[in-house]
């Protein structure tokens, strides 16, 4: 179905997008769709998160809904099998408040707090059953998430994804280390660090289980491939730089582009902010030319052979997704009441946070 304003309401209405941020060919070229299964994975994720304890139950009947996590991945992974959306949405709802604890954590000086957390999570990702009933909601929440994602693909792709995580953690480390020290990355260590920070080898894992199907290295790594899906993640890593910008300088932030490229190019914020808009209006475009060439290489894969056909399908497929991406990502940044700093009490402290000493036990 196409989507419009939350995507939510039976006479929906377009949400206005600020003219800074408004991408007219994103709104154009790149119609939005929800999965079907959208009502019930909303309820579903409040639902788990409230028995997860991922957030307390004030936080989640007022906000959850308006955060519009689950609207991101029904708008992403089209075509997943209901168990694998509701999976990857309640993962991501994880990554959320996962991504929140880290942010307060450092504004409230407590290493010791997520450091114990860091190793957590790297011992629950390698051995999630035995960490179902963690102590540290955070930690069993993550668990129950693996479990579940590691049922779908052969053995050798929760290798792999659990490879790309544990990187992503260690990112999330050197980030807690750079907003500690006051550090501001420089430009390219900041789009290495992103790459991390953003997860954008996880998201594209995660296509593979919405095809039901694990993709091989020759072609999950053949250039047509690859290109495609980097400058899909590209795109919302920087398009939410873009959009976040606000946000992170009322809460002393260090990570984001358009800081880096103030402090380390001598740009002013508005240079900046244009800076930023013309590198995710050229990965739209540059996103075009490499869609085309994964497209073209996905008929390749489909030799007459029952396997080729298999492959085909499912490169095709997750190509489409990530098509997806873009839209998805484009309206959530404008809908979640993630980005809404305005609207905030204290514009340094998100109202949908549990800004108490969560951890520390």
């Amino acid at each position: 179905m196409h989507a419009f304003s939350r995507g939510t309401t039976s006479t929906p209405t377009a949400v206005a997008v600020p003219p800074s941020l408004s991408l007219p060919v994103i709104e154009a070229a790149f119609p939005r769709q929800l999965h079907p299964y959208w009502p019930k994975l909303q309820e579903k994720t409040r639902t788990w998160l409230l028995e997860k304890r991922l957030m307390p139950a004030d936080k989640v009947e007022e906000y959850a809904d308006g955060l519009c996590y689950t609207d991101l991945m029904a708008g992403y992974y089209i075509g997943a099998p209901e168990d694998v959306l509701q999976a990857i949405a309640d993962y991501s709802a994880w990554f959320f408040v996962w991504d929140d604890r880290h942010d307060r954590d450092i504004v409230h000086h407590r290493p010791a707090a997520w450091r114990r957390l860091r190793f957590r999570l790297h011992a629950a990702l390698d051995s999630p059953v035995t960490h179902l009933h963690h102590d540290d909601p955070l930690v069993a929440g993550f668990a129950d998430s693996m479990v579940r994602l590691y049922s779908f693909l052969p053995h050798t792709w929760n290798t792999r994804f659990a490879r790309h995580f544990h990187a992503v953690i260690e990112a999330y480390d050197r980030e807690f280390r750079n907003r500690t020290e006051g550090r501001i990355p420089t430009v390219e260590e900041y789009l290495a660090l992103r790459r991390l920070t953003f997860a954008h080898w996880i998201w594209t894992d995660l296509l593979e289980p919405c095809a039901e199907l694990e993709l091989p290295d020759g072609v999950r790594k053949h250039p047509a491939y690859r290109r495609a899906a980097l400058l899909s993640q590209e795109f919302a890593a920087w398009y939410n730089d873009l959009c976040s910008l606000p946000k992170e300088i009322a809460g002393d932030e260090v990570h984001n582009l358009g800081i880096s490229l103030v402090t380390h190019d001598g740009l002013t914020l508005e240079e900046a902010v244009t800076d930023v808009r013309r590198r995710v209006e050229t990965c739209i475009s540059d996103f075009l030319d490499a869609e085309r060439k994964a497209l073209e290489f996905a008929d390749s894969l489909a030799d007459g052979t029952l396997r080729g056909k298999e492959l085909g399908a499912a490169v095709r497929a997750c190509v489409g997704n990530m098509r997806n991406w873009f839209s998805s990502v484009y309206w959530f940044h404008h809908e979640s009441g993630r980005y809404r700093v305005a609207s905030w009490d204290d514009r340094s402290t998100p109202p949908y946070v549990n800004n108490e000493a969560a951890g520390e036990k």
